[in-house]
């Protein structure tokens, strides 16, 4: 880093002896591309990824005995009990059990009332 910025340097230097330009006008050129470049990658991918990633959080810990879930899997099941990190779902006609952790369910299809607790 300390290296490429000494060329900067020399380099402006060098083009400031030849064009009249200065050093800040020449880092300005250089770096403030860059700048916008990540800026504007940060607001069209990371932002939105950390704002999902936080509802999917929401939704997994606002679970509840009875609720309808699918899982990353593609599984289909209501949930019967509910542990720290994993849940039991009953799925299927013969109302099998699955355990399953927590992370791996995808969507939780049963709405809830916004104050209901």
């Amino acid at each position: 880093m300390n290296e490429l910025l000494s060329f900067a340097i020399m380099t402006a230097n060098a083009a400031s002896e030849g064009e009249g330009t200065s050093v800040a006008g020449f880092l300005l050129t250089t770096i403030l591309p860059c700048v916008a470049f990540f800026a504007i990658m940060y607001f069209i991918m990371v932002r939105p990824q950390k704002k999902k990633q936080k509802e999917e959080d929401e939704m997994r810990k606002n679970l509840q005995i009875g609720d309808e879930v699918t899982t990353i899997g593609g599984i289909v099941g209501i949930i019967v009990r509910k542990g720290e990190d994993t849940v039991v779902i009953e799925t299927g006609g013969d109302r099998s059990k699955i355990r399953i952790k927590t992370a791996a369910i995808q969507s939780n299809a049963t709405i809830h009332d916004a104050k209901e607790e």
